[in-house]
């Protein structure tokens, strides 16, 4: 199975925040003073407009987002962020000063101009470069994808290349499949089924199809139909598109909240654990067996790529190491891994690959690249666990499915809570699974071994 991200606009948004925070720290430390602790108050404003971009969605700008969307966004904005100026500065010096509305509407100004660049500037770079394109094919009657198919052809600056139509007014089962077929074999980012052209269990193949080779689907409504109150909508234009699968962690304030607490808990457990205790491990596993002190194994993370998981080694060195995992009383586990692996110890070199973006605290964990073929054989959606982060621990592993595959059961449920917990994420849900995995290591688990 191969995967490519082909994202070429990911940086935007992180671009965007540090940009308009540039601005309105410049604004307001050398353009507007007004105190004579400017950083404290730089802070102060920086926090407001963060959490009024939250709460409004000022960043929630996507390639099919209209400029009008954009400019509303922005007044809600601008009002918002006055009010917390003024009440900042009524809080200092008990008296509005006329010139927080000059800093306001200037930095509201400029930021805008700048939005509104940035925008514009990525419609003229796909049309000009023909890059950051999103390859899609539509699935369905004619009369059902007429709109979107005139959509994608006649906005090519929105970033969706249409590549091939497959209609269903005869033969349908045999359009699905060729459809699927011509989407497994190409470079295709995304597929688009009209509902009302399709039956439950089409639907379904075509959901699992998509879980599996990691594509976006997303489905058009039929007018008649009655969607369920949680249902997200997109417009595309005027057309009503609606997501498969809704990753929460996709969300931009989810991603900066999940990252920072990565970050914070990473770098906690680095310091004030793995500073002193890889140095003793590697003196004790150097003593115990020869070989290296990490074992270095290549698995599959966010969008199927793969990256170089570490733990510490508790097996006896030899070539096969990097495709094999240990089974119950494993002869090549040495007598320090039996510990090691026990306690969970060989998994906290993890904590170097959250600090380095490739896995998180909390997620499906992942799986050696030599398994994973073998995995998705036995579970239909076991591809879908790639639209996040691997983590060290999830929600799988403390409800007892961790460790060795021993049955096809143990795989499935396996997949099944990972899905629960991309689709239902939270940080409170992260801390209660750390707090759980926590209890498990200490009662001890019949699984670590």
């Amino acid at each position: 199975m191969n995967f490519k991200e082909k994202k070429y606009s990911g940086y935007i948004r992180p671009f965007s925040y540090l940009m308009d925070l540039l601005i309105i720290n410049v604004l307001a430390y050398y353009i507007f003073p007004f105190h004579e602790n400017e950083i404290i108050y730089a802070l102060l404003i920086s926090c407001g407009w963060i959490a009024t971009a939250i709460y409004f969605e000022f960043y929630e700008v996507y390639r099919y987002t209209k400029v009008i969307s954009i400019l509303n966004r922005t007044l809600k904005q601008a009002i918002f962020f006055t009010l917390f100026c003024l009440a900042v500065e009524l809080f200092y010096s008990e008296y509005y000063e006329k010139r927080v509305v000059l800093f306001v509407f200037s930095a509201v100004f400029l930021i805008l101009i700048l939005k509104l660049f940035i925008y514009y500037f990525l419609k003229k770079y796909r049309r000009v470069f023909n890059r950051n394109f999103r390859n899609v094919v539509l699935l369905g009657n004619h009369k059902s994808i007429n709109p979107l198919k005139a959509f994608f052809t006649e906005n090519l600056d929105y970033g969706y290349k249409l590549i091939k139509v497959f209609t269903l007014e005869d033969h349908k089962k045999e359009r699905v499949d060729k459809c699927l077929s011509f989407v497994q074999q190409n470079t295709i980012d995304e597929i688009y089924c009209s509902t009302a052209d399709l039956s439950d269990k089409q639907i379904k193949d075509i959901i699992n199809f998509a879980d599996n080779n990691l594509k976006t689907l997303k489905f058009i409504p039929d007018e008649k139909q009655i969607l369920a109150g949680n249902v997200k909508f997109e417009y595309y234009d005027y057309i009503p598109v609606i997501s498969s699968r809704n990753i929460l962690q996709d969300e931009t304030m989810n991603k900066i909240i999940k990252r920072a607490f990565d970050l914070l808990f990473s770098s906690i457990i680095i310091i004030g654990v793995l500073s002193w205790l890889v140095p003793i491990m590697a003196i004790i596993i150097k003593i115990n067996s020869k070989g290296p002190v990490f074992f270095i194994q290549k698995r599959n993370g966010l969008n199927y790529k793969e990256f170089e998981c570490y733990k510490f080694r508790s097996m006896e060195f030899s070539d096969q190491m990097e495709s094999d995992l240990a089974l119950k009383n494993d002869i090549e586990i040495t007598k320090v891994g039996k510990f090691i692996r026990k306690t969970s110890i060989d998994e906290l070199p993890q904590f170097f690959n959250v600090l380095w973006g490739d896995m998180s605290v909390v997620g499906p964990r992942p799986h050696p690249v030599s398994h994973n073929d073998k995995y998705a054989l036995m579970s239909d959606k076991f591809m879908a666990r790639h639209f996040v982060k691997p983590g060290i621990t999830g929600l799988a592993q403390t409800k007892g499915y961790r460790g060795e595959v021993e049955t096809d059961a143990d795989i499935i449920n396996r997949v099944k809570y990972d899905i629960f917990y991309m689709e239902n994420w939270s940080i409170l849900l992260d801390i209660e699974i750390i707090i759980k995995t926590i209890y498990n290591t200490v009662k001890g688990d019949d699984k670590a071994y």
